[in-house]
């Protein structure tokens, strides 16, 4: 596996939206290990949430509105992938398998250099997680 040469912040934020956001967010961030860094409500609902990943990077998310108009950004619950970079993948298999969180993928040792896991959160969304940070950015000519 290889080490990015040129390092860089995160400035994509994949966002989802949940049937039960607040549960979500809860298993996001008591469970999984994400940080709770903004919650936004309005009228009993999660209007907008951002969840940092301790090791960089982060998700948006909020509650699905089922009668949104269809240029509003609006996900169906439960059709969410995403990976998760971590340099802690052994220690939080075990965490998440502990607590009982449903793996879908046990921890493996990749061909390209990764070691990884992947899970089902409970709306349905798909979670892997792993140590491959991407392959280094060509430098600028």
């Amino acid at each position: 596996m290889s080490t990015p040469q040129n390092p860089r912040e995160p400035m994509v934020w994949p966002t989802l939206q949940a049937t039960d956001a607040p549960a979500l967010i809860d298993f996001l961030v008591d469970t999984v290990g994400f940080l709770r860094t903004a919650v936004y409500e309005d009228a009993g609902r999660v209007a907008h949430a951002q969840l940092d990943w301790p090791e960089g990077g982060g998700i948006m998310l909020g509650s699905h509105d089922p009668d949104a108009p269809p240029e509003k950004w609006c996900q169906q619950p439960g059709t969410f992938g995403a990976y998760v970079v971590t340099d802690r993948v052994d220690e939080l298999y075990a965490r998440l398998t502990d607590a009982g969180v449903k793996i879908t993928q046990p921890i493996t040792d990749q061909p390209y250099g990764s070691r990884e896991f992947a899970i089902t959160d409970p709306e349905g969304n798909k979670w892997s997680f792993g140590t491959y940070r991407g392959e280094p950015r060509p430098a600028d000519p």
